[in-house]
């Protein structure tokens, strides 16, 4: 999971839910939202950086969360609800 930080969205493959809101809103870096990483990506230059700035709390999904959700409150269909 990862997240676009300036709004909290989050990144969900293959719907590539940043990528359409970098495009929509000109927002171009995102952060990684996974327990231990801290690389952001820059849509704009296509770089990645292994680290960035302090942002504020949360910086992940806890790590006894498993992705994309609350185990068992996900519907098996969840990634075509993204579409």
């Amino acid at each position: 999971m990862r997240a676009v930080r300036s709004c909290r969205l989050l990144r969900r493959l293959p719907a590539k839910h940043a990528t359409a809101h970098f495009q929509s809103t000109g927002h171009p870096f995102i952060q990684s939202y996974e327990p231990g990483e801290d690389w952001f990506w820059n849509f704009t230059t296509s770089e990645l950086y292994d680290s960035g700035p302090e942002l504020a709390a949360p910086v992940s999904h806890p790590k006894d969360q498993p992705v994309p959700g609350p185990e068992g409150r996900v519907p098996a269909n969840w990634a075509e609800t993204l579409r």
